[in-house]
């Protein structure tokens, strides 16, 4: 997947914790991308532009804030935007930052949700940007211990905000299921992952764990926090805007392959998810992915 778009090498060395830096541009101008490191971007006076992560493609307001994890391709284009003094604030920082045994530990468990969650996009709410605005602009002014400690700050506020919203609804490691601390959880999602295809019932989720269906049904969302149905439309829409992109194979052939019954039903929950029709998404992904710059 994804394979036409450009790795970028960013400036950030072995040796730093993160880099930080901010613009103000007329446009913009970089092509989609991804790379390995984890990077919160703002953005303001950009309403307009429209972003790509992902398998996700939205236009964006006034201001926002938005996390994208490890090799999620992803881009910000001008599309309609009118302003000539976009205001760019990016955060870029190793993947292995905090040390995956530490964010195991229960002090860390929003942090490392959050960071869990990056790997598909995280769009955070207008309050949780706004209220961390201030602290985002000054942190480019500190240096060495005491910058380090504001980012840690900055970022667990950040996990602890509400609504945040996850963009795509697929990952680049979206075969390896997340760390829901249940094998039981991770069993029903390898499951999904491998069937999706296919017609998957809540009763023969519960079946492969042994729980009866309404108490598998609670334990699920308890856990997940969405319901099994939900992620198993998110699996298969998720796998439907890969082969969207990927494929030449035709929407009729993409819908049945990916486990709907019909091309109406289809086309219905794609647009409700995507906001677009599988055919438009197709369209604005290619042009994305296939422009030179020059």
């Amino acid at each position: 997947m994804f394979d036409h778009i450009l790795r970028e090498i960013i400036p950030l060395t072995p040796g730093d914790c993160f880099t930080i830096f901010t613009r103000v541009k007329k446009d913009f101008d970089f092509p989609l991308h991804s790379h390995e490191e984890i990077e919160l971007n703002f953005i303001s006076k950009g309403k307009g532009a429209r972003r790509i992560v992902g398998d996700h493609i939205g236009v964006i307001g006034d201001l926002e804030l938005v996390m994208v994890g490890p090799n999620l391709p992803h881009v910000w284009d001008t599309y309609q935007c009118k302003s000539k003094e976009i205001t760019e604030i990016t955060i870029q920082f190793h993947k292995d930052f905090l040390d995956e045994k530490f964010l195991r530990r229960n002090q860390m468990s929003f942090m490392q949700k959050m960071l869990e969650l990056s790997s598909r996009g995280i769009l955070f709410s207008q309050e949780a940007t706004k209220a961390i605005l201030p602290r985002l602009n000054a942190l480019g002014q500190k240096q060495g211990f005491d910058s380090v400690l504001e980012l840690l700050s900055l970022l667990h506020d950040l996990s602890t905000s509400r609504n945040m919203q996850t963009l795509s609804d697929s990952s680049p490691s979206a075969e390896h299921p997340s760390s829901y601390n249940s094998r039981r959880i991770e069993k029903v999602i390898e499951y999904i992952n491998s069937n999706f295809h296919r017609n998957i019932t809540l009763n023969d989720a519960a079946r492969l764990v042994n729980m009866a269906d309404m108490s598998f049904s609670r334990f699920f969302k308890t856990r997940t926090g969405i319901t099994f149905m939900d992620t198993l439309l998110e699996c298969r829409i998720g796998n439907a805007s890969r082969l969207l992109i990927d494929t030449t194979q035709s929407i009729s052939e993409i819908a049945y392959n990916c486990g709907f019954n019909n091309i109406s039903n289809f086309n219905r929950l794609f647009k409700k998810r995507k906001g677009c029709t599988p055919k438009k998404f197709r369209e604005d992904y290619n042009f994305y992915g296939n422009r030179k710059f020059i």
